[in-house]
C-alpha cells in the first residue's frame, strides 16, 4: 500500500486495487459459505460433486444473489459518499445528505402501504422507491438552481429541508398504517438486503458500474476541487459541469441503493474515511478503492446480520450503525490532535 500523500503510480494503483479485490473475493466466498445452514468452503470450492440438491439451492438461489447484491450496494453507497464529500468539501457528508434518499423512502413506504411488500413484489417496492428518488432529484435540482448555477450550499440546504419533509411525511404514513404494514415499513427503513434474481442484480450492477466509471473519469477534477472552486477553475476544471454531474450520478447511485435496500447508514461515511487514512486523498485511487472496500464492508455486515441471531436476522442497517457509529467516534477522537478528520 502506498503511504498517504505519496505520488500515485500505476504500480501503486494496481497493487492497491488487486489487494482490495482479493479481500472482496474472500468476503464473498465466506459470506456465501456461512449462514443458518452452513456450507463448508470445501464444498463451495468443489461445487457439484460435493453439494447436494438442497445445499446447491441454498447457495445459488438464496445466498449468492444476496451476497452479490450486498457488494453492489456497498460499492454504490461508498462511491456516492466519496463524491459528495468531494463536492461539498465536507468530511461529514454522506450519500443521504442531498435529500434524494428522502424521495426514495417516500416511494418505498407508499408501495408498502399499497400492499407491495410481499416476497413476490419486492421489485414493485424498488420501482416505486426509485421513482420517488427521481422525482426528488429533479425537484431538488430545480429548487437549488439559481440564475443557471447549481450552488453547493443551496443544494445542501434544499436536501436538508427535503429530508425533514420526507421524515414528517413518513411519520404520517406510519400513523395511519396497519400493524402489519407498520412492521414492514420500519424494517424497510432500517435497511436490509432483499432477495432478487440474477437478472435484476445484473441490471442494477451494470447501472451502478457505469455511474461509478463516469465518476472515476473525473477523479483529477475532484483532486483540483479540494483546493477550492476558484483554484479548480484556474486549473481548467469546468466546475459547474462537475457539480451537476456529481449531483446527478451520486444521487442516482443513492436513489438506486435506497430503492433496493432502504436506508443503510454509515457505509458511505465511515468507509471513505478509513480508506483516506490508509491510501490518502487522491481520488484516482480513492474512488475505485472505495467501490471495492465498500462492497467488502457491506458483504461482511450483511453476513453478521444473517448469522448473529440465526435463524432470525436483523436489518443490516442496524449492524452498520452499531459498527459505524463507535468507529466514527474513534476516528474523530484519534484525529483530534492532528486537526480533525481528513
Amino acid at each position: 500500500m502506498p503511504r498517504p500523500g505519496a505520488p500515485l503510480t500505476l504500480r501503486h494503483l494496481l497493487g492497491c486495487l488487486l489487494s482490495l479485490a482479493g479481500v472482496l473475493v474472500l468476503c464473498l466466498v465466506l459470506a456465501a459459505s456461512l449462514g443458518a445452514g452452513k456450507i463448508s468452503l470445501i464444498q463451495l470450492l468443489r461445487w457439484g460433486d460435493a453439494l447436494g440438491e438442497v445445499d446447491a439451492a441454498i447457495l445459488f438461489q438464496v445466498r449468492l444473489p444476496r451476497v452479490l447484491l450486498a457488494a453492489v450496494l456497498g460499492g454504490s453507497l461508498t462511491t456516492a459518499g466519496i463524491v459528495f464529500q468531494a463536492l461539498l468539501r465536507n468530511p461529514l457528508a454522506d450519500p443521504y445528505v442531498l435529500g434524494v434518499s428522502g424521495g426514495a423512502s417516500i416511494g418505498g413506504v407508499l408501495a408498502l402501504l399499497l400492499g407491495l411488500g410481499s416476497a413476490n413484489s419486492q421489485l414493485g417496492v424498488a420501482a416505486f422507491a426509485f421513482l420517488g428518488a427521481l422525482l426528488a432529484l429533479f425537484l431538488i435540482e430545480w429548487v437549488a438552481t439559481v440564475d443557471g448555477h447549481l450552488t453547493v450550499y443551496t443544494i445542501l440546504l434544499t436536501g436538508a429541508i427535503f429530508n425533514a419533509f420526507s421524515g414528517a411525511f413518513i411519520y404520517f404514513i406510519q400513523s395511519v398504517a396497519s400493524l402489519e404494514q407498520l412492521h414492514a415499513i420500519v424494517f424497510y427503513l432500517m435497511g436490509s438486503v432483499p432477495s432478487f434474481g440474477y437478472a435484476t442484480i445484473a441490471g442494477f450492477g451494470a447501472a451502478s458500474l457505469l455511474a461509478i466509471l463516469v465518476l472515476w473519469s473525473m477523479a483529477r477534477d475532484y483532486n483540483a476541487l479540494s483546493a477550492g472552486e476558484e483554484d479548480a477553475i484556474q486549473l481548467g476544471v469546468d466546475v459547474e459541469r462537475l457539480k451537476r454531474r456529481t449531483f446527478l450520478l451520486g444521487a442516482l447511485l443513492t436513489g438506486l441503493s435506497v430503492a433496493v435496500a432502504g436506508l443503510i447508514g454509515f457505509v458511505g461515511l465511515v468507509v471513505p474515511h478509513l480508506l483516506r487514512l490508509v491510501l490518502g486523498p487522491d481520488h484516482r485511487l480513492l474512488l475505485p478503492a472505495g467501490c471495492l472496500g465498500g462492497a467488502a464492508f457491506l458483504v461482511v455486515a450483511d453476513l453478521v446480520a444473517r448469522t448473529l441471531i440465526a435463524p432470525n436476522e436483523i436489518p443490516v442497517g442496524v449492524v452498520t450503525a452499531l459498527v459505524g457509529g463507535p468507529f466514527f467516534l474513534y476516528l474523530m477522537r484519534s484525529k483530534k490532535g492532528r486537526g480533525g478528520l481528513v
